[in-house]
């Protein structure tokens, strides 16, 4: 896992976002699979701008599937990736989770809030 940064919970989960939890990729990914998933994401992000653009309502359903499938190979949705039975706390509000003391000393100390 890689080292803790202020925008990461400590248990490496989750990054912080605009007060949001949002779930990480997973850590035990071999590299070039991890690559793999992250260009076939950027190749459905790509296809859902171009759909958007020609109002393609084909297309944009094909390009949303591509990046459902690449989040929940990378983790980021779908089942958890954590074996510890600790629920998914995905896109909630860090205050209203288990996070929210962690969360209260960072901003004490001039971290993210």
């Amino acid at each position: 896992m890689p080292p803790f940064s202020a925008d990461q919970t400590p248990d490496g989960r989750y990054i912080v976002v605009r007060g949001r939890l949002w779930r990480r990729q997973r850590p035990d990914l071999e590299p070039a699979e991890r690559d793999r998933l992250v260009h076939e994401l950027m190749d459905g992000r790509r296809g859902v701008k171009a759909a958007k653009r020609t109002d393609n309502v084909d297309a944009m359903a094909e390009a949303r599937a591509q990046v459902d499938r690449a989040k929940r190979g990378l983790g980021e949705r779908g089942p958890v990736w954590w074996t510890d039975g600790a629920p998914d706390q995905n896109r909630r509000l860090v205050e209203n989770t288990s996070y929210a003391e962690w969360y209260a000393d960072l901003s004490e100390q001039g971290g993210e809030p």
